[in-house]
This record gives structure tokens, C-alpha cells and sequence, in this order.
């Protein structure tokens, strides 16, 4: 019989210690006290608990967590009740702090949540909360943030999950919301009909620079086309005259081309012609050289019309 005592004793002791042995996993710490005191802060791995002496007081995780506060009711600066619920995302950095710090470290948290967001949104109007979410966001991780630190806790940061206004305050926002964009539509069609008018105020004012510049530029071609005739022209009369100098014209011949131009000036349809000095004075001169040589009369005189003879009245 002795001889089974001492192996049951060896296997009970061997069971007691292994029953001893703690694993502490990853991310997640065991706050150990000995004899009632904090003893140490054991971290993941294989640990042995002292019996009767040592016990683990608290086991506390490392990861991010999230605390889902519930709606609860704000009031505004000017008076508006509303709900608001928030999502406050944290995580342990000290589990000593996490145990001793507070009672009940998660519970804490939540009050101080709702009281902060009532400190923050009661010194805010109606449209300042609705549309300052990432003020009060910031405003609340920053105080949440440095009033949990002597509890272990680190804020990362805050949310506004939802706004929710009182039904009248809803009604209203929805009729205002309305009448914007209805005030927005009125002010995209006179928009877009100013635009119009623009536009085609412009293709005509485009138009109308096209045709005088077109216009322009036809009177300027028609003009250039006629003093580049009137150009050649005389420089078809003077090449004229110069071939008539280079062989060795009299001036007989100038003359008689002379009278070639008057002859031609006086089929047009001017009214007057402007007769050159010179040539009037070779006409004089030619007229008092044929009166004087009796040239140039040759107009023949007129016939004699013979009288019928008169009837003898004696003789009948």
C-alpha cells in the first residue's frame, strides 16, 4: 500500500503544478497580485502562478475595442432637442492603470462620453451641429482622450453615428431643402438662357465682322483690279508713244494721234470735253491756212432752181 502512495502523490503534485502553468496569449496581459498586492503584469507567453499566494486579478485584451453608446438626448444652444448617438473607438495601453484606475473603466467611459457631447453640443445652434460632425468628432476624442489616460485607456478617436432631430425640426429641414433646390433650378435656367443669349449675340456680332471685313476686302480687290488697269493702261500708251519716239515719228503723226484721242473721248457719255490748248490752236491755224490757200471749201455751191416760164396772156 505504500508503495502507490508516494506515485499518487508525485501525480497530484504534478497535476497541481501544471495546473499552475498559465499561457497568456497574444495581445492580452494578466494582471497578478501576491498576497492582495500587485505583484506584476504578465504578458503573452508561458507564466507560473504561485499557488494560494499568487492570482491573476484581471485579464485584459490589448486590442481596439468599440463602445456603442445608445441615442440619447441633446439639447442645442437655441433650444432644440435632438438625439445623438456616438462610437467611441479605444484601446488599453496600461492594464494596470485598466484595473485599478476605475471600477468599472468601460462604464466610466460611456458617462463621460454622453457628458461631453452635451457640453459640446449645448454651446452649438441647430445648423452648427448638423453640419459640424468632424468639430465635434475632434473636440470629443481630444477630451475623452486626456480624461482616460489615468484609467489606461487610449481614445483613438470619436464618431457621430447618427443626428436625429425632433419630426417638426425634420419637416421643416425637408421643405427648406425644397425650396433650395428649386431656387437652384430657377437660377440654372436663367443661367443657361443668359448663356443662349450670349452665345448667339455673339455668332451674330462674329457674323456681321466676317461680312463687313468680307466687304472690306472685295472694295480694296475691285480697287486695286481697277488701279492695276488704269495702271496698265497708261503704261500700255506710254510704251505707245515711247515706240512711236524710237521710230522716229514727225509731228504729223503725233498730231493725227492727238485727234485719234479726241475722236475716242468724244464717243463716251460725257456730257463736257476739256479740248487741250495745243490742239485747239493747230485747229486755228489749219482753218486760216485753208482760207488763205482757198483749201478746204469744198462745199459746192448751190443749184440754180429754174423758175417755170409765165404764160404770154396776149398770145392766147
Amino acid at each position: 500500500m505504500t508503495e502507490y502512495i508516494i506515485p499518487i502523490v508525485i501525480v497530484a503534485l504534478l497535476v497541481i503544478i501544471i495546473s499552475y502553468l498559465k499561457i497568456v496569449p497574444q495581445a492580452t496581459e494578466y494582471v497578478i497580485e501576491r498576497l492582495g498586492k500587485y505583484n506584476k503584469t504578465w504578458g503573452a507567453g508561458l507564466h507560473f502562478l504561485i499557488p494560494i499566494i499568487d492570482r491573476i486579478a484581471k485579464k485584459v485584451t490589448l486590442k481596439e475595442q468599440v463602445l456603442d453608446s445608445p441615442p440619447q438626448p441633446v439639447i442645442t444652444k437655441d433650444n432644440v432637442t435632438m438625439r445623438i448617438d456616438t462610437v467611441v473607438y479605444f484601446k488599453v495601453f496600461d492594464a494596470k492603470l485598466f484595473t485599478y484606475g476605475a471600477v468599472n473603466p468601460i462604464s466610466a467611459l460611456e458617462n463621460l462620453a454622453a457628458t461631453t457631447l452635451r457640453n459640446i453640443v449645448g454651446e452649438l445652434e441647430l445648423d452648427d451641429t448638423l453640419t459640424s460632425r468632424d468639430t465635434i468628432n475632434g473636440k470629443m476624442t481630444d477630451i475623452l482622450d486626456s480624461a482616460t489616460d489615468q484609467w489606461g485607456i487610449k481614445v483613438n478617436r470619436v464618431e457621430l453615428k447618427n443626428i436625429i432631430p425632433p419630426t417638426e425640426i425634420q419637416n421643416a429641414m425637408e421643405k427648406q431643402m425644397k425650396a433650395e433646390r428649386d431656387r437652384r433650378e430657377t437660377l440654372l435656367e436663367a443661367e443657361g438662357h443668359r448663356a443662349a443669349v450670349i452665345t448667339r449675340a455673339e455668332g451674330d456680332k462674329q457674323a456681321m465682322i466676317l461680312a463687313a471685313e468680307g466687304e472690306r476686302d472685295a472694295r480694296i480687290a475691285r480697287a486695286e483690279g481697277e488701279a492695276k488697269a488704269i495702271y496698265l493702261a497708261k503704261k500700255a500708251e506710254a510704251d505707245g508713244l515711247a515706240a512711236l519716239r524710237e521710230a522716229g515719228a514727225d509731228a504729223a503723226v503725233l498730231e493725227l494721234k492727238k485727234f485719234e484721242a479726241l475722236v475716242a473721248m468724244s464717243n463716251g457719255t460725257a456730257s463736257k470735253i476739256i479740248i487741250p490748248t495745243d490742239a485747239v490752236e493747230m485747229t486755228k491755224a489749219n482753218v486760216i491756212f485753208s482760207e488763205t490757200a482757198g483749201l478746204g471749201d469744198v462745199t459746192s455751191p448751190a443749184a440754180k432752181v429754174e423758175e417755170p416760164a409765165k404764160a404770154d396772156p396776149c398770145c392766147e
